[in-house]
């Protein structure tokens, strides 16, 4: 029973959050209320899901050396040795074989990408991620095919590609904001912890940070008023108001508060975060569905 919740603890279910972003798809095509398409996402969100707690589970095993001197990951069943690495390991590869046989049966496109975002993510496991600069990017890219997984189960007619832009500038946003935030904790060990801490720097983050906030502000408004399944009196543009809270909230969490290390943790903890984006999310439904 240990072994099992060691399994389940490293496959971290506080970060599945991250692929409700392949309901982007059924949501933006006006689609959430059709039962098929719903349950088809779901399936795909399920399995996003299991692929990526399989990728956490090789991570830990990749990262236990250094996870050992990092004063929270330390406490990971498989840095603390609480799950031992035979048993991590072969968690991870029959998840891995199961999301993928599962996806085939779902869609053979959605199984490719499913082949894909875990190829990469292993790529990024190993090698990416001690790259500065590609290791953010190789997170975006994982968010991107979590959107493009949601746009392969369904039949799409009217997805704005600005989405795909304003999700990418979304993850280096959130990326950047979590490097920042471990080069305070760690402070003259971050290099020690991570390797590629070495190659970033606080003001260099913050630089960053702010062209990414700004560009994803700007972005989320060029997809208000052009993208082709929206009201033609712009209604969505109101919308734009609580993204600019919600990105100026977590700036202010990242800079201020000096957080961020953990980006999910931020999500279910901060109440005027969690309102900012309950919000947008209430008004974009309501001017999707219900404003004709």
């Amino acid at each position: 029973m240990a072994w099992i919740y060691g399994i389940i603890k490293s496959m971290r279910p506080r970060q599945w959050p991250k692929n409700i972003f392949i309901f982007a798809a059924l949501v933006f095509d006006r689609q959430f209320f059709h039962w098929t398409p719903l349950f088809r996402t779901t399936c795909g969100f399920l399995l996003l899901c299991l692929a990526s707690g399989s990728v956490y589970l090789i991570n830990d095993i990749a990262d236990r050396r250094q996870d050992r001197l990092h004063p929270v990951k330390r406490l990971r069943p498989v840095a603390s040795g609480a799950l031992p690495v035979p048993a991590a390991l072969v968690a991870g590869i029959l998840l891995m074989l199961v999301s993928v046989g599962l996806a085939f049966l779902l869609a053979r496109d959605f199984c490719l990408l499913i082949l894909a975002f875990l190829l990469l993510n292993l790529a990024y496991s190993f090698y990416l991620k001690h790259i500065p600069i590609v290791d953010a990017l190789t997170i975006a890219v994982c968010f991107l095919l979590r959107v493009g997984g949601g746009v392969l189960i369904i039949s799409v007619e009217r997805f704005s590609p600005w989405m795909y832009v304003c999700m990418v500038l979304l993850a280096l946003y959130i990326s950047f904001g979590k490097r920042r935030s471990e080069i305070l904790l760690l402070e003259d060990g971050a290099s020690n912890h991570r390797k590629v801490l070495s190659g970033y720097s606080l003001p260099l983050l913050d630089s960053y940070i702010q062209i990414v906030s700004a560009a994803t502000i700007i972005c989320y408004s060029f997809y208000t008023f052009s993208a082709p399944n929206l009201p033609t009196n712009h209604a969505m543009m109101l919308t734009i108001l609580f993204v600019m809270y919600s990105v100026f909230r977590y700036l202010y969490l990242i800079q201020v508060e000096n957080a961020g290390g953990e980006p999910e943790e931020l999500l279910l903890t901060d109440r005027p975060l969690q309102a900012g984006i309950a919000l947008w999310g209430l008004s974009a439904m309501l001017i999707l569905y219900l404003w004709q």
